[in-house]
C-alpha cells in the first residue's frame, strides 16, 4: 500500500495527515451541516475551525478529544448503532466508509493535529528533497518528483523516445503536429542542448500564443455571442487577439490581470503611449464576456443581480480557485466565504456601465455599447493623416469645407472597414446590498462597499472606495493579497497544461470540496518561483517542460494497479486533443491550414438547418467561401447557444462559465464528425493530392509518406499491411462505381480540376480518412 493515500484510506507507517487525509473526509462528510453556513449549522457545532472542533458544544460534549477517541463524541456518533444519534444522518445520503472510520480514529488517537485549509496558508520554501537516483533529476521539478516516487517504491518510466517528446512538445506549445522535417532532424541533432533549443524556439514562436489562448478563453468564457435569449452575435474579437498576443509577448501574469479587470482605470489613472492604452482599453473587454440578455422585457434589477452574480463566479473561479456563486444565496456551506463577502465583491464591479447593454436589440450583432474601433497599424496612420490634414483646414472652415468632406467621408470609409470591440467605461457605481436568499425583489438587506472576503483580509484605501484596480493589485500581491493563491492556481493549470491533471486534481476548487494537492511541496515551490520571476509564464513552462518528468514516456514501467491514476508521475499522460487541435491537426496534415493571425471569427462547413431554432432574428448560417474556412480552431465562430457541432462533439464548452478542465467523452457521434464532416472531407482529399504529389512513385512510398506526416513516424510491418488492403479494396470499389469517385473529387472549396484519375484521388482520399481518424492522430502521447 502507498505510503500516503491522499484519497484518505488507512496506512499504518506513518503519521496520519490532516489536511490530505481528515480534512476531506469532514468536509464531504460533515461540513454541509456542521461548516461554515451559521444559519443552517445544527447542533451547535463546527467542525471547519479547531477550536470550536476541540470545544465543548451545546450538547455538553466534545466533538473531538485530542487522544481519546472513546470520549470524542465525533467518532461516538459515527460507530453508535442508534440511527437517531448515528452520523451522518441517514437521509444525508453520506456514509463513511470503514477505512475512513479507522483513519479518524487513528488521528484522534494520535492526536488529532490540525492545519488550517492547505490552500489559504502561504506556500513556504523548503530545501529540496534528497533523491537516491541524482542522475535521474535536471531540475528542481524532479527533486520532488523523484523524492515521491522513491518514497512510494514506484520506478519511473523510461525517457521518451526523440520522435514522441517532439510531437509532444509541439503540440503542447504550439497546439499543432510538427513537420516531419523537424522531427527528422532533431533526431540527427547531436548538439547536446538540442532540446533545449527546441524548446526555446517553440516558445517564442506566434503558435505559442494561440496555444495558451484557447486555455484562458476557457477561463473567462470568451464567446462571439450574448448567450441568452436570441443568443445574437456581439463585438468582442480583438479580446481574443489581445489574448494572443499577451502570451506570445509574454506579458507578466500580474499586469495580464490589471489589464483584464481595470484595463479602462489604467488607460485613464497611468496613462502611456496611444498603443498600449489601446491594448488596455481592449483588455478590459474582460468585463464584458458574461452573458447578456437583450429582450424587450427585461427586468434591469434581475439582470443586474445575475450579471454581477456571474462576474464573481468568474473572477473568483479564475483567479481564485473558488466556489464564489455557493455565497450568492447563504453562507458557504464548506469554505469560510459568506454572502457579506460575494456582495463585497460584487460591488467592485458596480461602477461598469450596464445602462447601455439594456439598449441592446434584436440585430446581428446586437448593440452593446461602449464599444471601440479597432485599427490596423496601417488604418491608425492614415486616420492619423486625416486628423492632421483636418487640423491645418480647420484655419479656415468656409473656404476649406469641401476638403473637410472629403475628410469626413475618408475617415468613415476606413471607419467601416474596422473592428469594433466591447470595452468597460467606468460610471458612478451603482448601490449595491446583501439580497436576502439572493432575491432581487427584496431591498431589506444592508448596504456594501468594495471588498475582499473578510477571512483574507483587507485592501487599504486610505478611506477612498476601492475598485477593481485595487481588486486586480490585491489578486497578484504576495504580500499583502492573495497573489501566492492566485499564484497556486495558475501553477496548477499550467502543469494540468503540460501533464494531462493538475497536482491539485481538482482544477476549478480549491475549497474544502477540492482535492488536496498529491505534491504540496512542489506546488508551493512552482507558485513561489512563478512570483518571484515577475509573473514570467514563458519561464515557468520552461521549467516544466525541461524537467526529468516531462520527458517521461507514457507507458509505466510498474505495474499500473499500484498507481493507476498516476497520482505519483511515474509516467507521463496521454490525452485526446482538444477540439480545436483535432481540427487544427487535419488541416496541418494536409496542407490546408492558413497561418494567418487575428481578425473576425471565421466560419467553417455547418450542416443546414442547424440555427433553425435561433430567433431575434431569424439567421441562416452562411460558411465562409474563402480561405477563411482553413484557419485554426481557436477563430471559429463561437456561438453559445449552438456551439458548432465538431466542436461540441469534442467536448468543447459552450462557455457560459468559467472552465478550466474540458471534460472528455468517447461518443459515436466524435467518430461519425471525424468521418463526414465536410472540413475533414476536404482536409482527407486534399491531403490525398498531396500524397500523390510529394510522397514518391510507388504505393508504399506514398503510404509511408502519409502515415509518417500524420503521426511522424513510420508504420510498422501490421500497420502497412492494413493500408495496403485498404487502398486496394477502395480501388476495386471505386472501379465498380466511378461516379462515386468523380463525386468525392468535386466537394468543397478545392475541388480537383487536375488530370490525375478520379479513381485513384478518390482511393487515396479513402486512406487519407483512415489515417485521419487513427487513435494515435489525435491523441498526445
Amino acid at each position: 500500500m502507498l505510503a500516503t493515500d491522499i484519497c484518505g484510506g488507512e496506512e499504518q507507517s506513518e503519521q496520519v495527515d490532516f489536511a490530505t487525509q481528515i480534512r476531506p473526509i469532514l468536509s464531504d462528510n460533515c461540513f454541509f451541516c456542521h461548516g461554515p453556513d451559521a444559519s443552517h449549522r445544527e447542533g451547535g457545532l463546527r467542525l471547519d475551525q479547531a477550536e470550536e472542533a476541540f470545544s465543548e458544544g451545546d450538547s455538553g460534549e466534545t466533538a473531538i478529544v485530542p487522544g481519546k477517541p472513546d470520549q470524542s463524541e465525533l467518532l461516538l456518533r459515527i460507530l453508535s448503532d442508534d440511527p437517531d444519534l448515528r452520523m451522518p444522518k441517514h437521509e444525508s445520503g453520506k456514509q463513511l466508509e470503514p477505512g475512513e472510520v479507522a483513519l479518524i480514529k487513528r488521528w484522534i488517537e494520535e492526536g488529532a493535529s490540525w492545519d488550517d485549509h492547505w490552500a489559504y496558508q502561504s506556500p513556504q520554501k523548503r530545501i529540496l528533497p534528497r533523491i537516491v537516483n541524482h542522475d535521474w533529476s535536471l531540475n528542481h521539478v524532479d527533486r520532488y518528483i523523484g523524492s515521491r516516487l522513491e518514497k512510494e517504491s514506484l520506478v519511473p518510466a523510461e525517457d521518451a523516445d526523440f520522435i514522441t517528446l517532439v510531437r509532444r512538445l509541439h503540440l503542447d506549445l504550439t497546439g499543432l503536429p510538427p513537420e516531419p522535417e523537424v522531427v527528422e532532424a532533431f533526431v540527427r541533432d547531436s548538439h547536446p542542448n538540442r532540446y533545449e533549443h527546441l524548446v526555446d524556439r517553440l516558445l517564442a514562436s506566434p503558435q505559442f500564443g494561440e496555444r495558451m489562448a484557447m486555455y484562458w478563453l476557457d477561463l473567462v468564457r470568451y464567446a462571439d455571442t450574448v448567450g441568452y435569449h436570441g443568443d445574437q452575435d456581439h463585438n468582442i474579437s480583438p479580446f481574443r487577439d489581445y489574448v494572443i498576443t499577451s502570451f506570445n509577448d509574454n506579458l507578466p501574469f500580474d499586469q495580464f490581470t490589471r489589464e483584464q479587470l481595470a484595463g479602462d482605470l489604467l488607460a485613464e489613472r497611468k496613462p502611456s503611449d496611444r498603443k498600449e492604452n489601446i491594448r488596455r482599453q481592449i483588455a478590459s473587454g474582460y468585463n464584458r464576456l458574461l452573458q447578456t440578455s437583450h429582450e424587450g422585457g427585461v427586468q434591469k434589477k434581475e439582470y443586474l443581480a445575475i450579471y454581477a452574480a456571474d462576474r464573481i463566479r468568474n473572477v473568483s473561479g479564475v483567479w481564485m480557485g473558488a466556489t464564489m456563486g455557493c455565497c450568492q444565496c447563504h453562507d458557504h456551506k464548506f469554505d469560510p466565504f459568506t454572502m457579506r463577502d460575494f456582495y463585497s465583491m460584487a460591488a467592485f464591479f458596480s461602477d461598469i456601465d450596464e445602462e447601455k447593454t439594456f439598449a441592446g436589440s434584436n440585430t446581428v450583432p446586437t448593440k452593446r455599447e461602449p464599444e471601440m474601433f479597432v485599427f490596423t497599424d496601417s488604418e491608425s496612420e492614415k486616420l492619423d493623416a486625416i486628423q492632421q490634414r483636418r487640423k491645418t483646414l480647420s484655419s479656415q472652415p468656409e473656404e476649406n469645407k469641401d476638403l473637410i468632406a472629403q475628410l469626413d467621408k475618408q475617415q468613415k470609409a476606413i471607419e467601416g472597414q474596422a473592428r469594433r470591440t466591447m470595452i468597460t467605461v467606468a460610471v458612478e457605481p451603482r448601490i449595491v446590498r446583501i439580497l436576502p436568499r439572493g432575491n432581487w425583489l427584496d431591498d431589506s438587506g444592508v448596504l456594501v462597499e468594495p471588498a475582499v472576503p473578510q477571512f483574507m483580509g483587507a485592501i487599504e484605501t486610505d478611506g477612498r472606495r476601492a475598485d477593481r484596480l485595487d481588486l486586480a493589485n490585491w489578486l497578484t500581491n504576495p504580500e499583502n493579497g492573495c497573489g501566492l493563491l492566485t499564484s497556486r492556481v495558475f501553477v496548477n493549470r499550467l502543469w494540468y497544461l503540460f501533464f494531462g491533471r493538475g497536482l491539485a486534481r481538482q482544477l476549478d476548487d480549491f475549497g474544502g470540496q477540492g482535492v488536496p494537492p498529491s505534491h504540496a511541496e512542489l506546488l508551493d515551490h512552482l507558485a513561489l518561483d512563478f512570483v518571484e520571476a515577475n509573473w514570467d509564464i514563458k519561464q515557468t513552462v520552461r521549467t516544466l517542460v525541461l524537467s526529468r518528468a516531462y520527458r517521461l514516456s507514457s507507458r509505466s514501467k510498474t505495474p499500473q494497479q499500484e498507481d493507476p491514476e498516476n497520482i505519483f508521475l511515474a509516467r507521463q499522460n496521454r490525452s485526446r486533443f482538444a477540439a480545436e487541435t483535432i481540427r487544427d491537426a487535419a488541416l496541418a496534415i494536409s496542407g490546408l491550414l492558413q497561418e494567418q493571425r487575428g481578425g473576425d471569427s471565421v466560419k467553417p462547413y455547418q450542416p443546414p438547418g442547424y440555427y433553425r431554432h435561433l430567433n431575434f432574428p431569424e439567421r441562416t448560417y452562411h460558411a465562409d467561401a474563402d480561405d477563411r474556412q482553413w484557419r485554426r480552431g481557436l477563430y471559429v465562430h463561437w456561438q453559445r447557444q449552438f456551439l458548432h457541432p465538431m466542436l461540441r462533439a469534442f467536448d468543447a464548452p459552450q462557455r457560459e462559465e468559467c472552465t478550466a478542465e474540458r471534460s472528455q467523452s468517447n461518443t459515436p457521434s466524435a467518430a461519425l464528425v471525424l468521418l463526414n464532416d465536410p472540413t475533414f472531407i476536404e482536409a482527407a482529399r486534399v491531403f490525398a493530392e498531396r500524397i500523390l504529389r510529394e510522397g514518391g512513385s510507388t504505393d508504399d512510398a506514398r503510404l509511408a509518406f502519409a502515415f509518417q506526416r500524420a503521426v511522424s513516424r513510420k508504420p510498422d510491418t501490421i500497420e502497412m499491411g492494413f493500408l495496403r488492403d485498404l487502398l486496394r479494396q477502395t480501388r476495386q470499389e471505386y472501379r465498380r462505381h466511378p461516379e462515386a469517385a468523380e463525386k468525392l473529387c468535386q466537394i468543397g472549396l478545392h475541388a480537383n480540376n487536375d488530370d490525375c484519375d478520379p479513381i485513384d484521388l478518390a482511393a487515396w482520399t479513402t486512406v487519407a480518412r483512415g489515417i485521419l481518424n487513427m487513435h494515435e492522430t489525435i491523441t498526445r502521447n
